[in-house]
């Protein structure tokens, strides 16, 4: 029998990343195992590993818009976009996002790759700044992508995030899996969400080495519970620990490869297939 019950919808916006450590399979796991299901539009097609990019190849933006229009069978409850990376597919992103008024749109932004590459440009973020940022709900910028997107006028995190709100977002949440935010402890990473009216910050036990996708599957997991109609900060709560255990469940698929990432585990609650080579 056909499942009748109505799944709360995200549409993604992302690249895609052959590895599966990030982009729109990462987001695809995230939001299914977060209980919601996910419409994939891809922004750019990449050849890259667990380590680094080599290439990033933009999508037609006309091509991300019939894409779009397609899929009007589906009531869409949050959208997520994660790397843009030319100004033709911001736009086609931009046009997108306007289709979905009223609908929660959280952006993870990706500016440049695990192994050090860079994946966008001055004009490319001036661009993201002055069309897509006052669309956003929920901005979730680690810290370097926080200073990234905001320059060197301000002191510190919290005078960034209420920069980027100024400009029309309306929530950040930092996450400090990249670096330890002043004052804390080493083994801890510290997010804090930023709002108009109030503020949060959660602690979580740092673990070792690093890992590819965290941020995706942080910002894909935000918008499913946001699309099931949680509050901003439980969805954050929520998001934070679903991401914190699939990095503690994560794997490494090359051991001594040099500038491999481990690869968080969404699906980690599924069993492991059963170890035939012994």
């Amino acid at each position: 029998m056909h499942e009748t019950r109505r799944l709360p919808v995200v549409l993604v916006l992302a690249g895609h990343d052959p590895s599966g450590g990030a982009g729109l399979t990462a987001d695809a796991e995230a939001i299914g195992a977060c209980g919601a299901w996910p419409l994939t539009i891809p922004t750019a097609l990449t050849v890259q590993n667990s380590g680094d990019v080599r290439t990033v190849m933009p999508c037609r933006g006309d091509d991300m818009r019939a894409m779009a229009a397609a899929l009007e069978e589906f009531t869409v409850s949050a959208i997520k976009v994660g790397l843009v990376a030319d100004l033709e597919s911001l736009d086609a992103v931009v046009d997108i996002v306007r289709r979905y008024p009223g609908v929660p749109v959280v952006v993870d932004p990706v500016l440049r790759a695990g192994g050090g590459r860079e994946l966008t440009s001055a004009e490319l973020i001036d661009a993201f700044h002055a069309r897509l940022l006052p669309r956003v709900d929920i901005l979730t910028p680690n810290r370097d992508e926080l200073a990234r997107l905001t320059g060197t006028r301000w002191e510190n995190d919290t005078d960034r995030a209420v920069a980027l709100m100024a400009e029309g977002c309306q929530a950040v949440l930092v996450t400090g899996t990249d670096a330890p935010t002043a004052g804390s402890a080493a083994d801890k990473v510290v997010h804090t969400l930023h709002t108009p009216d109030n503020g949060r910050q959660w602690q979580w036990p740092r673990l070792a080495g690093s890992f590819h996708g965290s941020g995706c599957t942080l910002a894909a997991s935000l918008a499913a519970h946001l699309a099931a109609g949680e509050s901003l900060i439980k969805a954050c709560e929520l998001a934070q620990a679903y991401t914190w255990q699939t990095l503690r469940h994560g794997w490494r698929p090359a051991e001594g490869q040099a500038g491999g990432q481990a690869l968080p585990r969404r699906l980690w609650r599924h069993p492991s297939p059963v170890n035939t080579s012994e």
